[in-house]
């Protein structure tokens, strides 16, 4: 669950048609992975249990979400060659997968001529667009999350998401470079 008192799972589990994520940095640090993460880059081994206290509840949300018939994408615009994080993030996105996300991986030489907000961001609808804000390191902002719904705005985000999409390499076609 993320921080905001915006209410994140209430707004996917109110998408009607589509829930679409775009994630463009390559590190974050948030506190609800932080001990996943330490565990990995001192194992090698990732929780890729989706029945785990890690995984379970965003799984039953995006198999909810998928049940209704919501296409949930996400797409990652990487720098190549990619940090630790993003090789963790890489190591568990076949539980994103197997909960019905499609995931796609460009590396950010090739998003060089995409126009793209400034934030991560998540597209309801193509109505509503939740931008996240992090702090410099990585963690959550205060605000952590800013709800538009400006047509213009809620426009050219998902015209910039599509054009990431667009050039991106499925996950299971992506490698780690």
């Amino acid at each position: 669950m993320l921080p905001s008192e915006l209410d994140f799972t209430g707004l996917l589990e109110s998408a009607q048609t589509s829930a679409v994520h775009l994630e463009m940095r390559d590190q974050y640090a948030v506190g609800d992975e932080a001990t996943d993460f330490e565990r990995w880059r001192a194992t090698g081994h990732r929780d890729v249990d989706p029945v785990s206290d890690y995984w379970a509840p965003w799984v039953g949300l995006i198999t909810r979400t998928r049940a209704r018939g919501v296409s949930v994408r996400r797409a990652r615009i990487v720098s190549e060659p990619t940090t630790d994080y993003i090789r963790y993030e890489h190591a568990g996105t076949g539980i994103n997968v197997a909960a019905g996300e499609q995931v796609r991986w460009l590396p950010r030489h090739q998003a060089a001529t995409l126009l793209v907000p400034a934030a991560d961001l998540w597209i309801f609808d193509n109505e509503k667009v939740v931008f996240n804000h992090f702090t410099g390191d990585g963690n959550w902002a205060d605000p952590d999350m800013e709800l538009v719904t400006d047509p213009p705005v809620v426009q050219q985000c998902v015209t910039a998401f599509e054009a990431v999409w667009d050039r991106a390499t499925p996950h299971d076609e992506y490698k780690i470079r």
